[in-house]
């Protein structure tokens, strides 16, 4: 058992000492990251033998590390040399010796040398790895010893196995290591030119080829375009022919092949067969069809018969004709001679390149700078519009029924615009009914007071005239004209066109409308005629105040005497009028400018609104009439809720408590009387008195006389219009906000 390593136990100290203190740390030469040992002295005092040993790789080039082992200083280096062989041929007689070249690699980390010999095409010898990578012996008598990179120079012979090298050149990084090792580079040789390959390159110099045909090298046209498709959109026009049609085709030109093809596009139910290709993938001749050749007759190149004498041996070779007599020269389609407006040659049919794609725009621009790209229609021209004809109207029916029978054999009804009738049709408080109180025009004196009232129905443009029942005027009244269309004046009654009727912008007041020879003259309308075509403006521009306005602003010389003349007329400076002055004075001014639906369309707008709360009585009578018909009585418990809810004892609620409190006992008005009724009672504060609110609404002890019931003399139906209007739209007119709309006047 060895001793421990104590100061005084010297047995063995050098093998303990090399075996437990080895001082190591990582350090970097050159890059890499490897262990070091360091000259620290160990017990004792002494240096390790470790230490003291020298590095056992000695082969660095100058100014790197020493300390670093070879292989891996060295690590994927390698120098290389060019050098060559001088092969002995006794048995040839053409040649003496044979020139083989070869690379020398020398590997830096481990000094293995390798051997190749390029590989020549057609040689006949085995080339490649002469000798594999191993450490060769030097030449007898130092075979004891290997070679190393000081062995190795340019213009140098180096022995292999008894086959002597010459080296006659090196790579730059093999000369700038030897450099810095120290070696002394010798001037470059050159490698003597081998001659069985002279020889043979002057054969093959002057013969010519054995082949019958020329290749051509299309490799590159093939991996730059491949993929790469043009794209026409073409036509072939082939009406001139029996039976024939135009046809719109797609053309395809592959460039990496300079190949067409053609498809056709079926339009649907064309009537011909679907076919895949309209001409399948081929080079495309320009000057096609070129007629029918014999086997043999389109080639590059041509072969002539060559014989010997008449010994009938065969010729050792081929003879080409190098003129090319007898050559047949064919013109195909390149990418050239397509472009849009052009007209190629599809095998005897005319073809037209109307558009091409976005791809074909940019390669054309890009290789040959076209910039115009206008494409041509491939639509047809339409065909001229034949003139349909029917026969005139017989009488029969009506216009659309007889029209209905002669488009198609078998006649069906004449469908209505029905999207119209339900948007146009009278539903809740909405009429859609334009009434008109119209005037008869007649020469006859006893028919000239009499007065219509004419519906004109949106639903479906028909027409109904009414007249008012008036006792002892002669005329028994009513129904004047059932609800129909009614025909514009001055058509033929039988014609092949559909008749044109009264429309309902043809109606406004002023306007003259014959009705199936009546002349009427419209005097007036109601307020949701004239509402309603003030809503619809744009279709009926009398109702329009923009078109009125506009009409005034063309009176702006007389603004001056307009603005004296309406103050002549409001002496008090109210800026109102009544409404027939107002309309003398603008007809006066105006000169027959503005129609009498447009005056009614200037008052409406600059009319002065009337106080339109209804009466209280009225008001009061209408809500005794539905108390008392639901039997509500409970007025005194109201009373003596108000009275609890009062807590300051002034007799007053807010108008909000007294409208809840009726709602929580369900009295029996609508919101809208109710809500009348409280504005009527309630004071500046919005505080209504209760006792006297209730007091009123107790129909047993404050009752209110009956609403009579308006009576009319004129005959209930659909088309009487209960009550005439006002002669006027309104009474009172504001002229000077007119004014200053239209002149932009000022008060004074």
């Amino acid at each position: 058992m060895a001793l421990p390593l104590l100061p005084g136990n010297s047995f063995n100290r050098n093998v303990e000492k090399e075996k437990f203190h080895k001082s190591q740390h990582w350090g970097f030469c050159n890059n890499v990251r490897m262990l070091v040992s360091e000259d620290k002295p160990g017990i004792g005092g002494e240096l390790l033998p470790g230490q003291k040993m020298k590095p056992k790789y000695s082969d660095f080039p100058k100014g790197m590390g020493s300390t670093v082992p070879s292989w891996i200083a060295f690590d994927k280096q390698v120098l290389s040399f060019d050098a060559y062989l001088e092969d002995e041929l006794p048995d040839k007689s053409q040649e003496k010796y044979r020139i083989r070249r070869y690379k020398i690699f020398f590997y830096l980390e481990d000094d293995t040398i390798q051997v190749n010999e390029p590989e020549l095409k057609n040689s006949g010898l085995p080339q490649g790895t002469s000798i594999r990578r191993h450490r060769i012996s030097l030449p007898p008598p130092d075979e004891d010893q290997f070679y190393t990179v000081y062995h190795f120079n340019i213009n140098i012979d180096v022995v292999f196995y008894g086959r002597t090298f010459k080296i006659y050149d090196a790579d730059t990084f093999t000369k700038n290591f030897l450099k810095k090792i120290g070696v002394k580079l010798n001037p470059p040789g050159r490698c003597p030119e081998d001659p069985y390959m002279k020889i043979r390159r002057e054969t093959l110099d002057r013969m010519e080829p054995l082949r019958p045909y020329e290749s051509y090298d299309t490799l590159k046209q093939f991996l730059e375009y491949d993929r790469k498709v043009l794209r026409f959109f073409c036509l072939w026009d082939d009406s001139a022919s029996m039976f024939g049609d135009r046809r719109e085709l797609i053309l395809h030109y592959f460039l990496c092949d300079d190949t067409i093809e053609i498809k056709e596009v079926m339009p649907p139910c064309s009537g011909r067969d679907a076919t895949s290709l309209f001409l399948r993938r081929k080079k495309l001749p320009k000057y096609g069809p070129p007629g029918v050749y014999q086997p043999g007759q389109i080639t590059d190149r041509a072969v002539l018969n060559v014989y010997r004498g008449l010994t009938g041996r065969p010729a050792d070779g081929y003879l080409l004709d190098k003129y090319k007599l007898g050559k047949v020269d064919q013109e195909f389609y390149k990418d050239s001679d397509l472009f849009i407006g052009t007209t190629i040659n599809v095998w005897g049919r005319k073809v037209l390149l109307c558009d091409c794609d976005n791809f074909t725009k940019t390669y054309y621009k890009t290789k040959y700078g076209i910039e115009n790209f206008t494409s041509i229609s491939c639509k047809a021209p339409p065909p001229p519009k034949i003139e349909r004809k029917f026969p005139p109207y017989n009488g029969f029916g009506s216009e659309e029924d007889s029209l209905r029978t002669c488009i198609g054999l078998v006649p069906t009804p004449h469908q209505r615009n029905f999207k119209k009738f339900m948007e146009k049709n009278s539903y809740g408080n909405i009429s859609n009914i334009l009434r008109f109180f119209a005037k008869l025009i007649t020469h006859k004196r006893v028919e000239r007071d009499r007065m219509f009232v004419i519906s004109y129905f949106l639903s479906d443009d028909t027409i109904s005239v009414f007249e008012p029942i008036e006792r002892n005027s002669g005329f028994t009244g009513g129904m004047f004209l059932k609800r129909i269309r009614v025909k514009k004046p001055g058509q033929e009654a039988f014609k092949s066109e559909l008749s044109e009727y009264i429309q309902a912008e043809d109606l406004y007041v002023g306007a003259r409308v014959n009705v199936n020879g009546y002349l009427f003259h419209l005097l007036n309308a109601d307020e949701y005629t004239l509402r309603y075509m003030e809503e619809n403006s744009d279709q009926f521009p009398m109702s329009s105040i923009e078109l009125v306005l506009q009409k005034l602003k063309e009176e702006q010389s007389k603004s001056r005497e307009l603005k004296q003349v309406f103050r002549n007329a409001d002496p008090k400076l109210t800026k109102r009028v009544d409404y027939n002055t107002f309309r003398d004075i603008m007809m006066t001014l105006t000169v027959g400018r503005l129609l009498e639906h447009e005056f009614i369309t200037l008052a409406r707008h600059y009319g002065v609104p009337e106080d339109t709360c209804p009466d209280m009585n009225i008001l009061m009578a209408q809500a005794h009439k539905q108390l008392k018909k639901n039997t509500f009585e409970n007025f005194e418990r109201l009373i003596a809720t108000c009275v609890y809810e009062d807590r300051e004892k002034k007799k007053v609620l807010p108008t909000k408590d007294i409208r809840r409190l009726c709602k929580s006992f369900r009295l029996p008005l609508t919101d809208d009387l109710l809500g009348s009724i409280l504005s009527g009672f309630q004071d500046s504060e919005e505080q209504i008195n209760y006792e006297l609110f209730f007091s009123a609404l107790n129909w047993r002890m404050n009752p209110m006389p009956e609403l009579q019931a308006i009576s009319f003399t004129k005959e209930r139906c659909e088309d009487v219009w209960l009550g005439m209007p006002s002669p006027i739209p309104v009474k009172y007119v504001d002229y000077f906000r007119l004014l200053k709309d239209v002149f932009g006047l000022v008060e004074e």
